[in-house]
């Protein structure tokens, strides 16, 4: 396992992360306590969760794991809050009265006094931001979390979290938990360059696109069984009949597989080894519903990619926003010495 360190922090994290939110649900507390010691046998030490996965369940797993855990010292915490967590007005959103219940739950589900990271899991349009960005200012300062961060959250909006901050001199932000894949690069028109812009590090999730990129569904026939397409084929933005017919969709996992079947491993493995040399990248986060995705997942520990091979990764995924104005006719180019005025 590699290491980096936590956005623009002094903590090192390693370069994957075990996303939790199968636990309680997809997985048992006896399979997800199985996947949590593999991973930090591994040498993993970030492990994300939410106080919305499975309803609390997850978080209380990884507790009742951290609890008897001789890794504890070694893991890195973090957690998220935002969507509701009970029928009342005030249970959702970033309001300073719904996280400050929100936090002291998860902490409580976590047998924990304090998270390394506490993410703000969605852009709340109600809460002023800065509503929401101070309560992460005293939660730092009260001791309950460690540091702040975002998830889910456009550039615009991020980049309005980071000067707010800055202005009144809270604690920075260090990261941004997006989705992020070969199949979902859209981000890096305006999002990355924001949070690098910032000091922030990537914690991208859903990596493999909602298994898309491990080659396990058909184009030609509907997806059946024990998948998550298979259980719900219009399960959002990785809805097969979505993405079946789309030439993009096709191309990309037909370069992953035939780079897959030239080195002899995964798909899934080649598809996470271009992710998590992509700019900006801290952690990817890893989400499997069992052991053996999650062994063959942590195979991409050491794994990197040829210049070659990410060249043809990178072509094969481009989302084609050469226009305006990220690029071609109409943009300004300094490719030419200025002669005369600015017309």
């Amino acid at each position: 396992m590699e290491y980096r360190t936590l956005g623009a922090s002094g903590t090192v994290v390693s370069t994957y992360a075990l996303g939790t939110m199968t636990f309680g649900n997809e997985t048992d507390e006896a399979g997800a306590h199985e996947q949590l010691d593999s991973y930090v046998d591994a040498g993993g030490t970030l492990i994300d969760t939410a106080d919305v996965y499975t309803a609390g369940a997850s978080e209380e797993i990884v507790g009742s794991w951290l609890a008897k855990s001789s890794a504890r010292e070694n893991v890195v915490l973090a957690t998220k809050g935002r969507f509701p967590t009970g029928d009342g007005q005030n249970d959702v959103g970033t309001s300073r009265r719904h996280l400050r219940r929100a936090l002291d739950a998860s902490l409580q589900r976590l047998g924990v006094d304090q998270v390394d990271l506490y993410q703000l899991h969605s852009w709340d349009p109600i809460t002023p931001l800065q509503e929401s960005l101070s309560f992460l200012e005293d939660a730092v300062r009260a001791g309950k979390i460690a540091y702040g961060g975002l998830s889910n959250f456009t550039g615009w909006q991020l980049q309005k979290a980071c000067d707010l901050i800055d202005r009144r001199g809270w604690s920075p932000l260090v990261t941004l938990q997006p989705q992020y894949n070969l199949l979902v690069r859209e981000i890096e028109w305006e999002i990355i360059p924001a949070a690098q812009e910032n000091g922030l590090g990537l914690l991208p999730w859903s990596p493999l696109g909602g298994g898309w990129l491990t080659g396990k569904y058909s184009f030609d026939e509907a997806p059946t069984g024990a998948t998550r397409l298979g259980e719900n084929p219009d399960r959002g933005v990785e809805a097969w009949a979505r993405r079946n017919q789309n030439e993009r969709v096709r191309a990309v996992v037909e370069t992953v597989r035939r780079i897959a079947e030239e080195r002899g491993i995964s798909m899934a493995q080649i598809a996470l080894a271009w992710l998590v040399d992509r700019p900006a990248v801290t952690s990817v986060i890893l989400g499997a519903r069992t052991m053996t995705q999650l062994d063959d997942n942590l195979a991409a520990a050491d794994l990197h990619l040829t210049a070659e091979e990410r060249a043809e990764l990178d072509e094969a995924s481009d989302p084609g926003a050469a226009d305006y104005p990220y690029g071609g006719p109409g943009v300004a180019q300094r490719d030419r010495p200025i002669a005369g005025g600015r017309g």
